[in-house]
Formats: structure tokens, C-alpha cells, sequence
């Protein structure tokens, strides 16, 4: 999760090329049903949108590769007879200009009766109005930012910005708070050292770690920042050092903190780096080495690989040999997806779209319940998933490995 989120579940310029809107399908507007003259049937596109390059794209490859998984599943089952489902992914980079823009270009797509996306929350502040103005669904396997659905001023007073925008995954409110909680009282750490990327998800999880810290008996001893593409971390390596901290929390993405842990353990400070589900990823341990071992992430959600439903999933995610990381949000994007080709199923019939079918699809997301692969699936009034699970995992032997799952209820 996630940000330049990201905040653990969008597609490469190959499938993109491959999903691009067929002439054939027409507008709706126009009274024509979208037939698509390859299928025999109505073509609908559910468009992604994630870093598919560049910064954060290991992650974000997992949303695309989910989604396609959805779509191709719909389509095999034929679960909204008379539709083939396409997927248009966008890269975004883990830029909020570059979301906003996609965001234009999926909108002005007139198949397009869904969005699965962003990763990076900070992409996602700069897309949702660009949805809602034309009432097209926007469903995030990843975005873990609060405000996103409760408004700038959640912590007093929950409203709900935009009713076209929804997320699987639940918010850095109680993911940070989960991490304080285990942190204090799982590892008994009493001294705690902050750092943040200044990015909407790693601020936010960085401010909420240090108040629930607090509230569980902790204390911050000491708190700093980094810029996103930083790589010589020597001076913070020092002042953490020389903090005297027995925990490290850091917020933001695997990028950067995957080297920020290297020097750590290799200026001699052998305390554990503990983030949030930006950096629960396989390629963090793969860059870091050793120096991973013990560090910690909380993620959303049950590991993947325990759930039965997902089987399948992981089975045909890694038979297709598809890059990028399903482990974080790749099973939140394929549910994300199933919402929105469910949502379709109640709008769309006989192969026939209504004109205003987006409209429609909105209100059936709000609607929906249905048991994914991540759990049960279903939005409160603010478009949260009522999922509320997290785990906290660990590098252990090289790996990943869970070492708490449950839900949390922040202090007051």
C-alpha cells in the first residue's frame, strides 16, 4: 500500500496496446451498444492506472496483472453474458500530474465503465475529482490515505469527498496504529526514531505510527524526513545512531528505505526498520541483503498464500509468468475489479449499456457484497472496504514472514 502511493492490488504498455478502445465499440451516447465484431458481443474496458515503470512499479505491476486476471476470469466464465471485459493500463509513474492526466484519458474512453487505481495516494488526490465530474467508478486496491474518503478533517469530522471513489484496502489509520500497538507491546520497544518521504502516505503513516506510539507508552525521540530519490542517507544514518532508538519507523515506499536500512546496519546500528505496506515487497529484501533481516511491515489485509479463494490466483499469476509482485495488492486489484465487472452485470443486460451507464455502476459498487479473494467485499458510506484485517510481517531467513494478524481500534 500507499504516496507516491502508492499505502499492499495495473497493466504494461503492451496489454495497454492491446485494450485500446475498438472502433467498433461506438458511444453509448450514440445509441450504439459497443458491439464488438471480433466477439459477437458488447466490449467493456475497465481501465488501470499504477506505476508501471520506474519508482514503485514492482508493486504496481501487481494491480495491473490482478485486474487482467479479473478480467480474463469474467470473460472465461462468462459471468455478464453478452460482455467481454478488456483492461487499459496507464503507467503513472507514481506522478500525481501523470495520474490526473490518465485520469482524463480513461474518462474521455467511452467503453470505460470502471477504474482500478491508483497505487500511490497522492496520484489518487489528483484523479478522483477528474472521476467524479464524470461518474466514473474509481476503485483503489492500494491507497491507504484517510482522506481519500473521509475528508481533510477525518480525525474530527468523517465526510466523504467524492461518492465515485472507493478502496479494498483499509486506511493508514489503523495501519499505523496496528504498527505502534505491535511495536510497543509485541516488541517492546520503547524508544522510536520517525522518518518520512513527505509524501502523502508516508507522512500520514509516519504522523499516526508517533501518536498511537505515544498512546501505547512509547516515545519519539527524535523525527526526520527524506526526499523521494534520495540515496545517500549518512547524516540521518547518524543522528538515528547516536538517538540511542531501539526502533526505526520509517514512511513511504520501498525505495528509499530499502537503502536508508543498508547503511543503517552498516554504520553499526542494529535496530529494526518497521514500515507500512509501501515497502512489503520481495524486491526490499532482495536490494537490502542481509540488512533486512528482522525489519518489519504492516500490510492489509491476511497473507495471499493463507487464503483458500486465492489459490487459483497466485497458481495462475505465476503460470503466466506475469512481473511485478502479487503478494501486496495483487488480490485486492482482482477483487477490485470482480466489484466493478459485478457492478456491470447489473447494468449491463442483453449486451445492451445504458447512456447512463457509469451513473449506474457507481451506485451498484456502493451496493455490493460478494465474498472476494482478499475476504468479504463490500463499502461502508464512506466507500472503505468493511475489511478492516492487517498483518505485520517480517524479514525472516531472507523472507517475508507473518508474524501477526488481526484488526485494530485506535486510542484516543
Amino acid at each position: 500500500m500507499i504516496v507516491r502511493q502508492r499505502s499492499l492490488i495495473a497493466i504494461t504498455a503492451a496489454l495497454a496496446a492491446g485494450a485500446l478502445t475498438l472502433t467498433a465499440c461506438g458511444s453509448r451516447d450514440s445509441g450504439d451498444n459497443g458491439s464488438d465484431s471480433s466477439s459477437g458481443g458488447t466490449t467493456v474496458v475497465i481501465g488501470v492506472d499504477a506505476p508501471l515503470t520506474g519508482q514503485n512499479s514492482a508493486t504496481g505491476l501487481g494491480l495491473q496483472y490482478g485486474a487482467q486476471i479479473a478480467a480474463d476470469d469474467a470473460n472465461k466464465n462468462k459471468t455478464v453474458p453478452g460482455v467481454t471485459f478488456k483492461v487499459k493500463a496507464l503507467d503513472d509513474k507514481a506522478l500525481p500530474a501523470t495520474g490526473q492526466q490518465n485520469a482524463t484519458q480513461l474518462v474521455a474512453d467511452d467503453t470505460v465503465l470502471g477504474v482500478v487505481g491508483p497505487l500511490n495516494s497522492g496520484v489518487a488526490t489528483q484523479m478522483q475529482q477528474v472521476f467524479a465530474t464524470a461518474n466514473l467508478v474509481q476503485i483503489s486496491p492500494a491507497n491507504t490515505a484517510p482522506e481519500l474518503t473521509q475528508g481533510k478533517n477525518w480525525q474530527t469530522k468523517k465526510t466523504r469527498p467524492y461518492k465515485t471513489y472507493f478502496r479494498t484496502a483499509t486506511t493508514d489509520e489503523l495501519q499505523g496504529g496496528f504498527a505502534a500497538d505491535y511495536a510497543a507491546n509485541g516488541l517492546k520497544k520503547k524508544k522510536a526514531y520517525v522518518v518520512d518521504d513527505k509524501q502523502t502516505y508516508g507522512a500520514g503513516l509516519a504522523k499516526i505510527f508517533k501518536e498511537q506510539f505515544a498512546k501505547q507508552g512509547g516515545k519519539v525521540i527524535g523525527t526526520d524526513h527524506v526526499n523521494v530519490g534520495d540515496r545517500d542517507f549518512s547524516t540521518l544514518v547518524t543522528k538515528i545512531k547516536n538517538s540511542g532508538a531501539d526502533i526505526l519507523y520509517y514512511g513511504g515506499q520501498y525505495d528509499e528505505s530499502q537503502i536508508l536500512t543498508k547503511q543503517l546496519k552498516d554504520a553499526g546500528a542494529n535496530i529494526p526498520l518497521f514500515g507500512g505496506d509501501g515497502m512489503f515487497t520481495p524486491t526490499y529484501i532482495k536490494t537490502a541483503g542481509k540488512a533486512a533481516e528482522g525489519d518489519l511491515v504492516t500490510s492489509i489485509g491476511v497473507p495471499v498464500d493463507t487464503l483458500p479463494a486465492a489459490k487459483t490466483f497466485v497458481d495462475t499469476y505465476k503460470a503466466k509468468k506475469y512481473p511485478g509482485d502479487y503478494g501486496t495488492y495483487g488480490a485486492y486489484s482482482y477483487d477490485a475489479a470482480t466489484a466493478i465487472i459485478k457492478a456491470v452485470g447489473q447494468v449491463v443486460k442483453d449486451g445492451k449499456v445504458p447512456s447512463d451507464a457509469r451513473t449506474q455502476v457507481v451506485d451498484a459498487v456502493q451496493k455490493t457484497s460478494f465474498d472476494g479473494l482478499s475476504g468479504k467485499i463490500s463499502f461502508d458510506e464512506y466507500g472503505d472496504t468493511t475489511n478492516k484485517q492487517l498483518t505485520v510481517y517480517q524479514v525472516t531467513n531472507g523472507e517475508w514472514k507473518s508474524v501477526k494478524s488481526g484488526t485494530f481500534e485506535p486510542k484516543n
